[in-house]
């Protein structure tokens, strides 16, 4: 029997996550992190803000030290990684020719960028930002830049326009939707938002669409999808994240907008977990299976996952959160605000510290909290227990939220 030995795929968040609770719990058996970078596993969200602009050094994003890998029980295989997983067989093949077995396989394969294929997509000067050096990048753009256009209006695209302009760039951002952020808030906050950022001297067109990135060599300028022309030094393009699931799908896992797990963070095999981006998971609190692209998911699954491994019977059951930093404001939400029917407004916008609490069926299901953190933790405990609050109360900034509910 060969000893007991786990193997993680992808060196991501959740994947140094999986590491560090393996070791909490004591696994008795080797741990093998693959990741296709050459850092160890680092956060991201810091990318986007302090990272880019400057205030954070790239050895303060690992999500732990490079010391705490020295383990004689810890490899760690970078610039690598897993291509094919043979499920009768328990072992992994490596794209440097290596096969690993495994007792359990972990499969924390993240996402990547979704790409714009448009005429110019290839100048340079044009940037996705999802790694250490994909930001490496946009910084060292970013200093000889004047015109920087994004083409994005959600979390990423937001975060690096203000960045750029606290910086003293000239600032663009083309938006396809009528609003910014409008997967993820409610009309109220964009409105907010929208008003932040033209303040600071962000110009926003909404409803606009990239038509093609000019230049010859690098990028002079954007066109919209209606003719307009927009000069650029440089682009950013921030229209989303793809799951990883090539990989888990072609070794026969089942596959629905991500890698299919159950509440343990278990594929259809026994053997073989998924956590993080790459995951279609159920969530009793929402009564339904879900994607999250979120920081504080991957790090819940990861935990989960460690523990089923370590022979501990634990369902994955959370309150998705996220959180977003445009120049001093911080955007924390809580739950999911998909399907609400009603928003009830706590505080004042003018005042830049306000909370949309969105309900559905009278039953409240997730809180938009701006520079509001009370009103962000209070309300996860509200979401829950699917708490129905009083809604006269709930309106009210100077009653606390664990008091309104009936």
């Amino acid at each position: 029997m060969m000893t007991q030995q786990v193997v993680i795929a992808g060196a991501g968040h959740a994947a140094g996550q999986v590491v560090a609770s393996l070791k909490q719990k004591k696994y008795d058996g080797r741990i093998v992190l693959i990741g296709d970078e050459s850092w160890l596993p680092y956060q991201r969200p810091p990318l986007s803000k302090k990272f880019l602009a400057g205030e954070m050094p790239a050895e303060r994003l690992y999500f732990k030290p490079p010391a705490f890998y020295d383990d004689p029980d810890i490899e760690v295989r970078l610039n690598e990684e897993v291509v094919a997983v043979d499920r009768v067989g328990q072992a992994i093949s490596t794209s440097s020719g290596d096969t690993i077995s495994y007792t359990d396989l972990v499969l924390a394969v993240g996402s990547r960028v979704r790409r714009v294929e448009t005429e110019g997509s290839d100048l340079a000067g044009v940037h996705y930002l999802r790694s250490i050096e994909d930001v490496n990048r946009i910084r060292a753009d970013l200093d000889a830049a004047e015109n920087v256009v994004i083409v994005g209006a959600g979390y990423i695209g937001l975060e690096v326009a203000a960045v750029a302009r606290q910086l003293g760039n000239d600032v663009t951002v083309l938006e396809m939707a009528a609003r910014v952020m409008s997967r993820v808030v409610s009309p109220e906050v964009s409105a907010f938002y929208q008003e932040q950022h033209a303040a600071h001297g962000v110009q926003l067109l909404m409803s606009t669409g990239l038509g093609s990135i000019v230049g010859d060599e690098r990028v002079t300028a954007v066109t919209t999808d209606a003719g307009r022309n927009i000069p650029a030094d440089m682009v950013v393009i921030g229209v989303g994240i793809m799951p990883n699931i090539e990989l888990a799908a072609a070794a026969g896992l089942d596959i629905d907008d991500g890698i299919v797990v159950d509440a343990r963070c278990r594929t259809v095999d026994e053997h073989i977990y998924a956590v993080g981006d790459c995951t279609f998971h159920p969530n009793a609190i929402y009564e339904r299976s879900l994607r999250l692209e979120s920081v504080h998911n991957a790090l819940e699954q990861a935990k989960t996952a460690a523990a089923n491994i370590c022979g501990e019977d634990i369902e994955y059951s959370q309150v998705p959160w996220f959180w977003s930093d445009q120049y001093d404001l911080k955007l924390q939400i809580a739950g999911l605000s998909d399907g609400y029917d009603e928003v009830v407004v706590r505080g004042d916008p003018a005042n830049a510290s306000f909370s949309c609490m969105y309900l559905r069926d009278g039953r409240l299901i997730a809180c938009d909290a701006i520079n509001a953190p009370r009103d962000f933790i209070q309300s996860k405990a509200l979401i829950a227990n699917r708490c129905v609050p009083d809604k006269t109360l709930l309106a009210d900034a100077d009653m606390q939220l664990k008091d309104v509910a009936q």
